[in-house]
Parts: C-alpha cells; sequence; structure tokens
C-alpha cells in the first residue's frame, strides 16, 4: 500500500520549517523537508527527524495519573476521576485562602501548540491570581518592554530582513544553532552566506567563538553583562560624529536632544575599558553601521539574559532608529501575520502590581518566574498553596532551580498539564498528558508575527486522536466547565481552535472582506497544505505603531533612570570572578529534546567549556572533573578546553541535570547532564525589566 503524505509545519523551534511526513498505517516512514513551503523553502535540521521519537516514545503519557502523596508512586485514573478532583482542589484551596494560593506556571512549549494559547483563558477565567509566571521572565521579558514602551504593543517586534540587508551586527544570538529566537528565520545558514556572498558583512559579538561566529565576517568578544555598555557607546557616537540620520522615522521620533545629553558619558573609551573591545574598534563599527545603507542590529539571548537586559534592547532599537534602519527594506521591518495577535490581543502593561515578597514588578500580568520560590515558601497572604503548571520544567528552566525543587515538595495541591514525569512534575499530585503533537491540527499562531516573510498555513492532525485522550484545549475547556460549575457560575460556549483561527483569517488583513486579493480562510489554507506566500515584509510606520500618538519616544524615561545603576556597577569595577554563560546547540531546545535518542546521540554535550589560560592558573586538564558553584549552589561537571570561550568565561549548556529520583525519561537519564541553573541565582536580576539574569553570573571554578 502506498505511503500516504501529510504537511505539516515543525513544532519544535521557532523556525517552524515545512514538512512532508509520509505514513504508513500509524507508522512514520519518512520526514523530510517541505520544498514547497514559501517561508522554509525545503530546510529541516534534525530536530525534524525526531518527532517520530516524541510520538512513539514509551515515556510519553497517554493517560492521567495520580500520585500517592509521600511517594513517587502513580497510578493511571479516568479522566473524569482526574479533573474533577483538580477542579474541586483549585476551588476549595481559594476559596479558603484567597484566589493568590493558586500559582500558574506555563513554560515554552505553549506557544508552539496553538490551542493552549486560545484556550487556557476557558480554566484562568476563574482564577485572576496574582501569581502568575512563564518562561518569559527568564528569556524574552526584555523584548516585550522595550517593544512595549516604543512601539506600543509588548508583541510588535522588529524582524531582521536579513535577506536584502547590506551589514548585520548581532549580540549574544547564535541562531546556527537555535535556528532564530524572536526571529522566524529557517536555513539561517544559507541567508548569512548569501549576505556575505553579496558583499555584506555580518559582524558577531559574543564572549563565545559560536557556530554563528564562524560564518561572520568579524568576531568580537565581550565580557558578560557589559553589552549595554558597548550599544550605548555606539549611540553616543553616533551623535558625537554627526551621524544621526533616522530619515522618514525623524516625523514621528521624539526625545533624540534629551537621549543625546543622557548618553554623553557612555564614551567608547568608557566602554572600552569594561567589554574588552577597543574604543576605535566601537566608534569603526558606529561609522559602518551608520553608512551601510541597510543594516541590522540583533541581540537575543545572551544580551536579555543579564543584569542589564532591557536597557540591552532599548539601545539595539535606538540605534536601528537613530540610523533609519527601522522599518527599512534590508533593516528591521515588522510583520503583518494572516491572524494579527497585534490588534487583537492587549498590548501588555508593567508594574501593574508587585511580586508579595520582593516587590518585583509584574509584566502583562505575570511576575518574574526568580521570584516563585519564595512566593511558595514565605507565609503570609497571598501566599502559594496550589500550583498549576502547563508544559513547563522551571526546576531545570529558572534561576536556583534547586530552590524551587524544594519548594514544590511543599505544595498543597499541585496539577500538571504535561505528557511527561519531568523534574518538575514529579512533585504534582495529578499529571494531565495532553494528545501527541501530531494527533492534533496546527497553526503557527505566535511565530508568523516573528517571521523574516509573511507567510500563512494549516495542518490537519497527521493521526487521528486515539480514543480516551483529550487535546490540550479540551483539557483546559472541561477543566473551566468544572470550575464553573463548583462555583455556581454560566458556562461559556466554546469554539474549537480552528474555528477561532478560522474567525482571525476572516477578518485579519489578507481576508476578502478588507480587500485582499489573497481571501484567505481555513478552508483556502487547507487546499494549500504547504501554505501560502503572502510576500515579504514592508515599511508600516507610523500606521503600525500602536502608541496613542503614532510616535516614537527614544527617550524613555524607566530606561533614562537605569543608566544611573549601569554607570554605577561599572565605575566600582570588575570583581575579576569568572563568568557564566549558556550555550545552545541545534539537536537541543530547552529540557525538553532530551529523551529522544535521534538527538541525544553524540558525544556528551553537557560539558563546561573554559578558556585553557583559567584551566592553567587552576591546574584543570581537560577532561577533568570539576565543581562549578556560585552562591546559590554547586554542580559537578567535566571540563572542556576551548579557546572559542573568551579568558574569564566558562560556558555550560542549558536544560540538563535529568538523573533525578522519581522521573521517568530513560533516554534523558542516559545521558542526565547537570543543570546550569542549580548555579545560576534567583536574585540575580534585571532590576528594570525583572528579567532573570542567567548570563555572566559569578562563578568559581576548581578541581572536584
Amino acid at each position: 500500500m502506498p505511503a500516504t503524505v501529510h504537511h505539516r509545519a515543525c513544532h519544535l523551534c521557532e523556525a517552524i520549517c515545512g514538512l512532508r511526513i509520509e505514513t504508513d498505517g500509524n507508522r512514520i516512514v519518512s520526514i523530510k523537508g517541505d520544498p514547497a513551503d514559501p517561508l522554509s523553502r525545503g530546510h529541516i535540521c534534525p530536530k525534524a527527524v525526531a518527532l517520530q521519537d516524541i510520538h512513539n516514545d514509551p515515556d510519553r503519557l497517554r493517560r492521567p495519573v495520580q500520585r500517592t502523596r509521600g511517594s513517587d508512586q502513580w497510578r493511571e485514573i479516568s479522566w473524569e476521576d482526574a479533573l474533577d478532583t483538580t477542579a474541586r482542589r483549585l476551588v476549595e484551596i481559594t476559596q479558603r485562602d484567597g484566589v493568590d494560593a493558586l500559582g500558574v506556571y506555563l513554560g515554552n512549549p505553549t506557544v508552539h501548540n496553538y490551542g493552549m494559547m486560545t484556550h487556557q483563558k476557558n480554566l484562568f477565567r476563574h482564577f485572576h491570581t496574582r501569581n502568575r509566571f512563564s518562561a518569559t521572565s527568564v528569556d524574552q521579558l526584555p523584548h516585550h518592554l522595550v517593544s512595549l514602551w516604543l512601539f506600543g504593543h509588548k508583541s510588535l517586534f522588529p524582524i531582521p530582513d536579513i535577506d536584502r540587508s547590506a551589514y548585520f551586527l548581532m549580540l549574544g544570538a547564535n541562531p546556527i544553532a537555535s535556528n532564530g529566537s524572536i526571529w522566524t528565520v529557517p536555513d539561517v545558514r544559507k541567508r548569512i552566506k548569501a549576505l556575505r556572498k553579496r558583499g555584506g558583512k555580518l559582524v558577531v559579538v559574543d564572549p563565545r567563538y559560536t557556530e554563528t561566529a564562524e560564518l561572520a565576517s568579524e568576531h568580537l568578544f565581550i565580557r558578560p553583562g557589559s553589552d549595554a555598555l558597548f550599544l550605548l557607546a555606539l549611540l553616543h557616537t553616533l551623535f558625537a560624529d554627526d551621524l544621526v540620520a533616522p530619515g522618514p522615522l525623524a516625523a514621528f521620533t521624539t526625545g533624540l536632544a534629551e537621549l543625546a545629553t543622557a548618553l554623553a558619558d557612555f564614551t567608547p573609551d568608557f566602554a572600552a575599558a569594561h567589554t574588552g573591545i577597543e574604543a576605535s574598534t566601537i566608534r569603526r563599527i558606529a561609522h559602518e553601521f551608520a553608512q551601510a545603507g541597510a543594516a541590522i542590529c540583533y541581540g537575543r539571548m545572551g544580551v536579555s539574559t543579564q543584569r542589564y537586559g532591557a536597557l540591552c534592547q532599548w539601545a539595539i532599537q535606538l540605534l536601528n532608529i537613530l540610523t533609519g534602519n527601522l522599518d527599512r527594506e534590508g533593516g528591521s521591518l515588522f510583520t503583518l501575520p494572516a491572524v494579527d495577535q497585534v490588534s487583537s490581543i492587549s498590548p501588555g502593561g508593567f508594574a501593574r502590581h508587585h511580586s508579595r515578597v520582593r516587590q518585583l514588578p509584574e509584566f502583562d500580568r505575570e511576575l518574574p518566574a526568580s521570584a516563585m520560590a519564595e512566593e511558595i515558601t514565605t507565609p503570609g497572604e497571598g501566599q502559594i498553596r496550589a500550583m498549576f503548571v502547563g508544559a513547563g520544567n522551571p526546576v531545570l528552566s529558572t534561576p536556583n532551580g534547586r530552590q524551587l525543587d524544594a519548594a514544590l515538595a511543599q505544595l498543597e495541591f499541585m496539577v500538571c498539564l504535561d505528557p511527561y514525569l519531568n523534574e518538575t512534575t514529579r512533585h504534582a499530585d495529578i499529571i494531565l498528558p495532553p494528545t501527541s503533537p501530531l494527533e492534533h491540527d496546527h497553526y503557527d499562531l505566535a511565530f508568523h508575527l516573528n517571521a523574516i516573510r509573511n507567510t500563512a498555513r494549516y495542518n490537519d492532525a497527521v493521526f487521528a486522536k486515539p480514543e480516551g485522550t483529550l487535546h490540550d484545549w479540551e483539557i483546559f475547556t472541561e477543566l473551566g466547565n468544572r470550575v464553573a460549575e463548583l462555583l455556581g457560575q454560566p458556562m461559556q460556549p466554546v469554539m474549537a481552535p480552528h474555528e477561532i483561527i478560522d474567525l482571525g483569517l476572516q477578518i485579519g488583513p489578507y481576508s476578502e472582506r478588507r480587500g485582499s486579493e489573497h481571501a484567505l480562510t481555513l478552508d483556502k489554507l487547507r487546499e494549500h497544505p504547504s501554505g501560502i506566500d503572502l510576500g515579504a515584509l514592508r515599511p508600516q510606520l507610523p500606521q503600525r505603531l500602536q502608541t496613542a500618538d503614532k510616535t516614537i519616544d527614544c527617550a524613555t524615561p524607566q530606561a533614562l533612570a537605569d543608566l544611573d545603576r549601569l554607570r554605577a556597577a561599572f565605575s566600582a569595577g570588575d570583581s575579576g570572578a569568572l563568568r557564566l554563560i549558556g550555550r545552545r546547540h541545534v539537536r537541543s531546545n530547552n529540557s525538553w529534546m532530551h529523551n529522544y535518542h535521534r538527538l541525544v546521540k553524540g558525544k556528551d554535550r553537557c560539558t563546561l567549556l573554559m578558556h585553557p589560560q583559567d584551566m592553567a592558573v587552576r591546574g584543570i586538564k581537560d577532561g577533568d572533573r570539576v565543581h562549578l558553584s556560585s552562591r546559590a549552589g554547586r554542580v559537578t561537571v567535566a571540563v572542556e578546553a576551548s579557546a572559542g570561550v573568551m579568558p574569564g568565561v566558562v560556558s555550560l549548556p542549558h536544560g540538563y541535570g535529568h538523573g533525578r529520583p522519581g522521573v521517568r525519561l530513560h533516554t534523558a537519564a542516559g545521558h542526565a547532564g547537570v543543570s546550569c541553573n542549580d548555579v545560576t541565582d534567583d536574585l540575580a536580576l534585571d532590576v528594570l525589566s525583572g528579567n532573570a539574569a542567567v548570563n555572566g553570573v559569578e562563578v568559581e571554578v576548581a578541581l572536584a
């Protein structure tokens, strides 16, 4: 019997590469890139092939399970019992102790599954707790905050238009490994090569000589945590050397004079003393960037997850604005997705309330994840007594994970929507497993917002939903209905996720009612399973701005006030301690990619990279096991000598640490590694935004 061909977008990273999946009955025969996909053009990375490992994984839960309290013993229970018990316990605890007694954490995979995004409100509309957390504040909060300040909406991200650019300045990003982050850019290797072939230049600024740096025209080492000084020195040079030329942006850009005054002492010479990059090099790059004609400045994890993450992202956007490279072809442009969340969801807000213990600010009604453990363990009104965790593993992915690990064990009740018994869900009372990703339909609601080209695609499920299972959106719906009944409230009608998307398409920018030639509907997308090309990104300002007056105020008051913190910290000098940074691998994505043999095979990747010079001082040899320690904790790990890290810097990958009791991840346990977040510090924050500072952590390294 001939194989059946299914079209699909890979949901395992932000690149959303198009796939052709061939099946024979319930068996996957092959997974290949879809050359007809207008965004990915046939490209895939090794993660896509591992989709069959996820679907077939014997460790993946297929039915709800309940833990016997005080043990690691689990038993399968019915959906009816699981949902009834969960709803009853959430209502009991919040009615007794107040709604803030419920904590909620949603992990990174949430945005890779549109059903979780569209339907979580069916449950949480009943629980307006202030104790909401997500992976945003250990990942990308500075991006959202700066977009809110400058452009008026948390999701209005300028996207690097690499395919038409002449100059690309990249900080703290490694898209060859990540496939892009807050930048949906499949096959970035080919795009970088094309940039250089047409005479363009890529400059990578990073404490490590990354896989992306290997393709760059120029790589500059920079001391972790000093990126804001480098960026502000570039801005200083633009003003000092009369290079400010916002072009058409000038008509709706304000605050430049105030900005110039505020940056007067952030000179290249001051930056050079702390970054390790010479003042002459900083001035040269400022001139090259300003004179390139079409340039991009982009920074990601390395500059977001540090003590000055918001200042870094603010300065990056100012560099694009002051040189006229925002809203310019070949610079940074805003997308116009078929289902446009910018026009349909809240723009977000900041510091409208604060955490109970440390008074940390909320963003978009979420508190910093670094505050989660203390909000569980500190007695008083508003103490978290119950937790709902959806698609997250914060024990491995948030700072001071051991502290959170211990805190979760103190909860009165915990429920997890997750297909695995992992380092976090092992503390749950009940785990509610959703269907496999290939057993439900798919539309990329989040990542079309970040894509280098406007496209749209919808795909039906590859496999039929098995009897006795629920999709994640159905779990949220069923829980919401039960809570409503317990509270004596009316149940609300619920649309299926694909119906919501169909409605979004029919009122969106490419709809018939908006006069678009594409006349998009869900049925039309079904007719084009490889996706529909909606065109290159194009200038949209000032119309696309969501600020009240349709202007960009560059003199952001909160950022200007934070300059004093930056100035004071670096004026005090450097402690000379080793600094820890993370790293990614193309076969990994946080903590949820390590139970699939196709992705973990090969040599051990959880090693501590260390410069030979730093090793010699400490009497350490390649392959030795060492103690890596900080204020927060200590791990023991093998050292790998590398001249590719800057002296004074060590690098450990993120997402490992699987060898813990009660976890059912057999493949991951064989590649357990150690968790870098047993060393990162929950007290280390970007004070301005509340984002975790997991990069640039001061550490010590000694022979074990």
